[in-house]
């Protein structure tokens, strides 16, 4: 029995650190923290990261709704509301939200496929970009502004989660369509299945947080993301024929926008 022991706690705890490292990896991936432990191996922890992709949006709301309730001690309601989103596009770096003015672009460029993921890839941003980027900031914070604080605080809260797992829904679905030199790459294995499952279990595992959080109020609003993600990502398949980086950091930009917008027109 000794020997049993003995020979299972190194296992243990090497599974556990494997655990550690992915979730490390994908924090660093969706988040600008500087957490630099390991990362080095991000390469090969990225794919078992998606699993925790729903546990990073829950974490980045909370966060975003503690950080909005110390500042709403010292500042303006509406104030507090416009920092809060500033808040959740830089914790990615912008990232989702360059994705966001990236696809517009490509997507209403009326081009063919090819030309739309070239379109996509341009650093510039166009016509269709700014439109985007102005248009979500201020529809975040004209339905945030129009909620009272105790229903201000769960939209925080569930907004980043919804995106996240927008994000692990539309990889799920649709095929990567940038190849080899892509960032979507990092996330691709010949066994596609191995992408699905991880969609999958991160999505069952969170099903009672969305159900805790949502309450009367956000049922509506997680109904509205699993359609928003079925309709952009069949928009995607029609046009680029799958996904790519920049779709991914568009799910998640818009979901969080039908969350809050769902919010303000429940309440």
């Amino acid at each position: 029995m000794e020997t049993d022991r003995e020979t299972l706690a190194p296992r243990e705890s090497s599974m556990m650190l494997r655990l550690i490292l992915a979730f490390l990896a994908g924090l660093r991936f969706l988040t600008v923290l500087p957490v630099a432990w390991r990362a080095e191996r991000d390469s090969e922890y990225l794919r078992p990261s998606l699993f925790f992709f729903p546990l990073i949006g829950l974490l980045i709301g909370c966060g975003a709704a503690g950080t909005a309730m110390v500042l709403g001690r010292f500042l303006p309601f509406q104030l507090v509301v416009i920092l809060a989103v500033v808040l959740l596009i830089s914790i990615s770096g912008g990232l989702h939200m360059d994705g966001l003015a990236d696809s517009c672009d490509g997507l209403f460029s009326s081009r063919k496929q090819e030309r739309m993921l070239v379109i996509m890839r341009d650093s510039r941003i166009g016509t269709m970009g700014v439109l985007a980027i102005v248009a979500v900031f201020g529809i975040k914070v004209a339905a945030l502004g129009s909620l009272e604080p105790s229903l201000f605080w769960p939209a925080l809260v569930l907004m980043p989660l919804a995106g996240r797992v927008a994000m692990l829904i539309m990889m799920s679905l649709l095929s990567y369509m940038r190849g080899e030199d892509g960032i979507g790459t990092l996330f691709q294995s010949q066994d596609r299945g191995e992408v699905r499952g991880a969609a999958i279990t991160g999505l069952l595992l969170f099903i009672p947080c969305l159900s805790f959080l949502s309450g009367g109020h956000l049922v509506g609003a997680v109904c509205g993301v699993v359609v928003l993600v079925l309709l952009f990502g069949r928009l995607c398949r029609i046009r680029l024929g799958g996904y790519t980086g920049d779709t991914l950091g568009a799910v998640c930009e818009l979901s969080e926008t039908v969350v809050a917008v769902s919010m303000a027109v429940s309440w």
